[in-house]
């Protein structure tokens, strides 16, 4: 804690700035399995001992690879809370590389959950192959959590009500049919506990990145860096009433209430710009039983972002490409809610493989020139590139300023 060796990514940084080229930083408090990325080993060995740190789900599982957002003020780092940590982190940060910022680094994305996004940790148990992924669990089984559920109880004269969370849940890769919760008509989240359990639930997480966002704000206030922070796209079951893998995420959002009036309001209150995925992913190709849509769910967090004023940053979800994805990328791109930002992720073999470059470069190409025929497109490769900048997580950014 404290100790912070910056000299491989300051190497890079002057490459990037020699390169002519621009550096959007995302600053990480999360591990990673599948990136094969650990908390720092002195957090771990804290874990160990204080295991109520991490989420904790109705069986009693953690989740060991974020803190729980319920410690987020609490002395539990060898005396210091995670914000006290973090704030000393974005310090050293913005200290080490001050010749680079405003200037090469011209955005910061703030880690606010699993994967750097704005979430719980719901789906953490991957569904299994061919199956289609269910509603996820809650999250606030952890000691510190369940001491907040009872506190907010006991304040609004509901004492009972603090005790545990739903009783009536389904499990990780149910369906929502499977239980009463998240039925779709006489379910429990439409009962006056249901709507005491989700708003304190969605709450906690809007608190949680407000805190966050807020100390990366005054933190690089003076350095014309634009601050972001990701919000995910949970769209399956999004076609149901209760919507419950946006719920079991800490997003209250249903047909009867837009869950997402309070982010983007949050957002805009700390002068933050919305990163959000699934750019190329169309309900076409969505499985039919899963009952998804993230084209109406992008739809409605875009309306609420542009009601108060923040401005969107898109990414594409899949790796390896979807059917029609550059399509639907560029019809979300130039349609109604425009895009400040896109990032395509991310480079790798795949990325620059004969099944993948020249269709990225035909896409590329047609943002820059629509009207530019395809058996002309390595006629100029500098002019088919020249909206695209690296960026720090791997992938291309497409600045729709130059399009």
């Amino acid at each position: 804690m404290g100790k912070y060796e910056w000299s491989g990514y300051l190497a890079l940084a002057e490459m990037v700035q020699k390169a002519g080229l621009k550096l959007h930083v995302s600053l990480c408090f999360h591990a990673s399995k599948e990136t094969k990325i650990t908390l720092p080993e002195w957090v771990s060995r804290i874990g160990e001992t204080q295991p109520s740190i991490f989420f904790t789900d109705r069986s009693g599982q953690k989740y060991k690879e974020c803190l729980s957002l319920a410690v987020d003020d609490l002395p539990v780092l060898n005396g210091k809370s995670p914000i006290q940590v973090y704030h000393e982190f974005c310090k050293s940060f913005k200290s080490s590389f001050a010749p680079f910022m405003g200037s090469t680094i011209t955005g910061i994305t703030m880690g606010l959950g699993p994967d750097g996004e704005l979430r719980y940790p719901s789906h953490h148990q991957p569904a299994k192959s061919n199956k289609i992924r269910g509603v996820g669990e809650f999250q606030c089984y952890d000691q510190n959590m369940l001491s907040l559920l009872k506190q907010h109880a006991q304040e609004t004269g509901n004492p009972n009500w603090g005790l545990s969370g739903p009783h009536d849940a389904p499990s990780y890769n149910q369906s929502p049919d499977l239980s009463n919760f998240f039925k779709d008509h006489g379910g429990s989240w439409e009962t006056p506990y249901g709507d005491f359990f989700l708003s304190w639930y969605s709450n906690q997480l809007i608190s949680h990145a407000s805190r966050l966002l807020s100390l990366a704000s005054s933190t690089f206030s003076d350095t014309a860096v634009m601050v972001c922070g990701k919000v995910p796209l949970m769209h399956s079951w999004y076609k149901t009433q209760s919507h419950p893998s946006e719920i079991t995420a800490g997003f209250y959002n249903t047909i009867h209430r837009d869950g997402y009036e309070a982010v983007a309001e949050m957002f805009a209150r700390n002068s933050c710009k919305m990163i959000l995925p699934g750019m190329d992913l169309s309900d076409e190709h969505q499985p039919h039983d899963s009952r998804s849509s993230p084209e109406l769910l992008l739809g409605q967090i875009k309306t609420a972002c542009r009601k108060h004023g923040v401005e969107v940053s898109g990414q594409n979800s899949s790796v390896s490409g979807v059917p029609a994805g550059f399509e639907q990328i560029k019809k979300n791109l130039l349609g109604e809610n425009v895009v400040d930002l896109f990032t395509y992720q991310r480079m790798g073999a795949y990325f620059f493989s004969p099944e993948h470059f020249p269709s990225f470069t035909e896409f590329v190409r047609s943002l820059n020139q629509p009207e530019t025929h395809s058996d002309d497109l390595c006629t100029d490769e500098k002019e088919a590139t020249e909206s695209v900048c690296a960026s720090s997580e791997s992938g291309m950014n497409l600045h729709m300023q130059a399009v």
